[in-house]
């Protein structure tokens, strides 16, 4: 079927409420009308397509049954809101998806009232519908009123305990709740999902309060060549961690499971829980990512992220590159340290490919653990790893290690274990905006005793950084790198210990010293070309370490410059503070040197090419320029052609 095929139905939509004069059947062509949608729009601005396309039929479902905006729709982590925000009125809009000044690739207040609540990390969902229900009972002043309040959790968000913590939270306050459980993973056999079919009629056709006992009495109902099955899923679910007598010792009803893409199967339970539900309750739906577009459903993923792609042959279309990632040198560096030492191992947290571990799990899966959406227990865990004798490597996007810090302190930091920290996708990452970008962990774990925290320049500096975090075993060791490609430089055969807390020196100059730490160096150096044209030659540094500081190569550069400036992908509080700390406790400062930090603007910067984000945060090579002329004192020309 082709996807640019019409959408006759799809066109009469501009709101959900457009969905109320539709039959069943309607709804039924709406649904694949959506889906190709969402495909088409997926195909020319990339993004997470895998999700959405495992929730059309829900989607269709919750916007024909409830009433947004005044019934609260939360989508936890919200990747899945595409065919979403098509039925919210954004159609028009899906061809700026994750660009600048377009539409955010997750749900997002500002955006639309139909996004009650921002989302791009997992498992908030039902902390946050538990909270719109209070405030409902409670006579809240909401601009789109109060309603039922809807979570959307899938199977992998329901790893981490925040979702339990919610759940028993709502479980005793017995308030209205409805939470969808999207299970995507669990594949339903034929007599199991014939015993869906049969119970969610017999939902819908009794009172709400009868429905467990329908449950319990629903096997010896089937028809024999169905009833095995059904003695065998009624098994699976007292097996499974996220079965329904769970969910019932939390104080909730449980329904399900029933089939996620079988609007006659959805729409007869969203009704009756919508007319006569009492008190918290859970709705097991079992869906398919990348339902119905057959590149997604085949590949590893199930398109979990991806970006623009042939429609026909779902290929991918990215531009050549001739270095490396800074994921795949991690990988191909931790592997290689491993081979030597049978003591290093690694941890992620749902992210194996994400982080590079996937490589590393097919050479030493016995040393390659995936804790699921649940940082704080990862961090924890390779602690216990450490404390063991292990050489474990955390391995964490920086916006996700945010969630497990307190286990990063209390856990690893108090008591100086040597856990390796691995953290990807530092500073701006583009198209995903401000809820994944690495802003922070310089300033978090820069300020913690004992912590070693080192930044890759390049990718070269990445492979000295492993091979440093291997050999150091006096406490945690972290170090950070960014998301994308490598600078292009060549990689050394293997990496070499670096010293702890020492710089390097790029190139000697005078005047003016640039003290780099990070990525940025590269900028830093195309902006020291404009600069010599000008007759300005400064000196530039790389210090590796913003934990512990280089004392003698920052005071060398404070003594023989009349200015230094640092440069930084992190937020105000990181290296640059620590840089002014150790020159005011030296006093340096009275004797004249000028001293100016550049880092990322205390804003949230929006989704965008990391280029542009990058001009917005003041970090490129045009406004390193301009700042060391600034501090020069000489007048700035302006842009460059």
């Amino acid at each position: 079927m082709p996807y640019t095929a019409d959408t006759p139905l799809l066109d009469t939509v501009k709101s959900p409420a457009d969905l109320k004069r539709f039959s069943d059947a309607q709804l039924e062509q709406l649904a694949d009308e959506l889906r190709r949608e969402t495909i088409s729009a997926v195909s020319k601005t990339g993004g997470h397509l895998g999700a959405g396309l495992g929730v059309v039929e829900l989607t269709v479902a919750l916007h024909a049954i409830f009433d947004a905006p005044r019934d609260k729709i939360i989508w936890d982590v919200s990747h899945q809101c595409y065919p979403h925000k098509i039925l919210t009125g954004r159609r028009d809009r899906m061809g700026t998806l994750r660009q600048e000044n377009g539409l955010s690739g997750f749900t997002k207040r500002s955006e639309s009232p139909y996004d009650p609540f921002g989302a791009a990390h997992s498992s908030t969902s039902i902390s946050a519908a538990l909270g719109f229900a209070v405030a409902r009972d409670l006579g809240g002043n909401c601009d789109t009123g109060h309603g039922d309040a809807i979570a959307v959790i899938g199977d992998g968000a329901m790893s981490a305990g925040m979702a339990y913590e919610a759940m028993n939270n709502a479980g005793h306050l017995k308030k209205r709740l409805i939470v969808i459980l999207n299970d995507n993973e669990m594949s339903i056999a034929p007599p199991v999902g014939a015993l869906s079919s049969y119970l969610s009629q017999l939902y819908a056709g009794a009172p709400f309060q009868d429905l467990k006992e329908a449950a319990k009495g629903a096997v010896s109902f089937l028809p024999e060549p169905f009833r095995e099955g059904a003695k065998r899923a009624k098994d699976l679910l007292k097996g499974m961690a996220v079965g329904g007598t769970l969910f019932e010792a939390l104080g909730f009803s449980y329904v399900g499971p029933i089939d996620g893409h079988d609007l006659e199967q959805l729409l007869p339970v969203l009704r009756t829980v919508k007319d006569r539900a009492h008190g918290p309750i859970l709705i097991h739906v079992v869906t398919k990512k990348g339902k119905g577009y057959g590149p997604a459903e085949e590949s590893a993923d199930r398109g979990h992220a991806r970006g623009k792609f042939d429609v026909i042959t779902g290929e991918q279309k990215k531009a050549p590159s001739n270095a490396p990632s800074y994921t795949k040198v991690f990988a191909d560096a931790l592997m290689q340290e491993a081979a030597d030492d049978p003591m290093v191992c690694a941890v992620t947290a749902a992210m194996p490919d994400g982080t590079g571990l996937d490589l590393f799990a097919e050479r030493y899966p016995s040393r390659t653990f995936d804790v699921g959406i649940a940082e704080q227990h990862g961090v924890t865990f390779c602690a216990g790893l450490a404390a063991g004798g292990l050489k474990p490597f955390c391995a964490m996007y920086s916006t996700f290690l945010q969630r497990g810090y307190d286990q990063v302190v209390h856990d690893v930091a108090i008591q100086r274990l040597p856990v390796r920290f691995a953290i990807d996708r530092a500073g701006l990452v583009g198209a995903d905006g401000a809820t994944h970008a690495g802003s922070y962990d310089i300033a978090y774990l820069a300020n913690l005793p004992g912590f070693v925290v080192m930044a890759a320049a390049d990718e070269a500096e990445l492979k000295h950084m492993v091979a440093t975090a291997v050999a150091h075993d006096e406490g945690p060791i972290a170090f950070r790198y960014p998301r994308g490609e490598g600078q292009g430089v060549e990689l050394p055969e293997r990496g070499e210990i670096l010293p702890i807390g020492k710089g390097r020196m790029i190139r000697e100059g005078s005047k003016v010293a640039i003290l780099s730490f990070g990525t940025r160096l590269g900028e830093v150096l195309t902006a020291c070309e404009a600069l010599e044209a000008k007759g300005i030659t400064p000196t530039v540094a790389d210090a590796r370490f913003a934990k512990p500081l280089d004392r003698e190569l920052i005071l060398r550069l404070a003594a023989d410059h009349e200015a230094l400036i640092t440069i930084e992908e992190g937020a105000v509080g990181g290296f640059g503070s620590h840089v002014a700390q150790l020159l005011a406790e030296e006093q340096v400062f009275d004797h004249g040197l000028k001293f100016r930090s550049m880092v990322l603007p205390d804003i949230f910067i929006d989704q965008a090419s990391p280029q542009s984000m990058y001009d917005v945060a003041g970090l490129n090579a045009e406004q390193i320029e301009a700042k060391v002329l600034d501090v020069m004192g000489v007048a700035s020309i302006g842009k460059r052609a």
